[in-house]
């Protein structure tokens, strides 16, 4: 449905994005994993038609898009990663202002209007100015602009940020039900990982501009099938206890977990008395130790050595 090939945007001297390729089948929810800086809100600007690359083609059905963005323009819901509202506008006004430029009007407009604000669950606060809502309540609002005109691919620049676990829920569960039971083709880029593990059936792992993995949420964690992830809880964490475990040839990457340290290690080494011998020198008691299966957060942090969040 939507193929991006050799995508390269560069600003002066620096490449935001290098030669990335993905491609999305109609109906699938497809996540893109990165962190600040990684290049993917470059990314979904060139696949909107919003900035141009500096080299690369994005087809879809088979048409260059960047020759003809008309061409996808009227099927594309774009939601950005920052409000794009007017705050003095009743949700109301702020919908029919946006359904106005996609082209609609009269009856269609306002049923169209009355559909979106009852799927994000604001029909009742549509008067309201928006510089009263919540956060939350704003980005449900530019969701619904981008759901106006029932497009058939849907492209989330990182929704969920800054919002309530109430919203946060709210807008993961309105996702899922558009792709599951609309059909509706999903771009999702997302901070939390766990979104992508509930939303996503194939994910883009991104970095320093480049696609580095790529696949299904299985086809990923078997990037670690020979690894196993050790979770060791302790009474007081230290930078001395870091590096020491960083030493041990038998762990191949170590990070800070809430309650102490999460190791990555060959399967079946006995990396366990050498942890325990590290801790009882340095005089930090082990509360608990166990073996986790890996999470795509593992693979992130095997593939780039960085958290998602950094």
């Amino acid at each position: 449905m939507l193929e991006v090939e050799g995508l390269k945007k560069k600003f002066k001297t620096n490449v935001a994005v290098n030669e990335v390729n993905l491609y999305l089948d109609k109906g699938e929810s497809v996540g893109l994993l990165g962190p600040n800086g990684a290049g993917k809100s470059t990314t979904i600007s060139m696949i909107s038609t919003l900035i141009k690359p500096t080299a690369g083609k994005v087809r879809y059905q088979g048409k260059n898009i960047l020759k003809d963005p008309n061409s996808i323009r009227p099927i594309l819901g774009v939601v950005p990663q920052e409000i794009a509202l007017y705050e003095l506008l009743s949700a109301y006004e702020n919908v029919k202002f946006f359904g106005k430029i996609y082209g609609l009007k009269g009856k269609q407009l306002e049923q169209k209007i009355d559909q979106v604000l009852e799927l994000v669950g604001l029909q009742d606060r549509k008067k309201d100015l928006v510089k009263t809502y919540s956060g939350g309540m704003k980005r449900r609002i530019n969701i619904a602009v981008a759901l106006l005109h029932e497009p058939e691919i849907l492209i989330m620049d990182e929704p969920t940020v800054g919002i309530d676990p109430q919203s946060r829920s709210y807008i993961l569960d309105m996702v899922r039900k558009l792709n599951q039971e609309k059909g509706m083709t999903v771009l999702y880029t997302s901070h939390y990982m766990e979104e992508v593990e509930r939303l996503c059936d194939r994910v883009y792992i991104m970095d320093h501009g480049q696609i580095i993995a790529s696949g299904t949420k299985e086809e990923l964690k078997s990037i670690l099938s020979s690894e196993e992830t050790v979770l060791i809880e302790v009474d007081q964490t230290s930078s001395a206890m870091l590096d020491a475990l960083n030493e041990l040839t038998a762990i191949q990457q170590v990070t800070e977990a809430p309650k102490g340290y999460k190791l990555i290690v060959s399967k079946g080494a006995n990396v366990l008395a050498d942890v325990f011998s590290l801790a009882e020198t340095m005089d930090i008691k082990i509360t608990s130790a166990h073996v986790e299966v890996p999470t795509l957060e593992d693979v992130f942090l095997h593939l780039t050595g960085r958290k998602l969040r950094d």
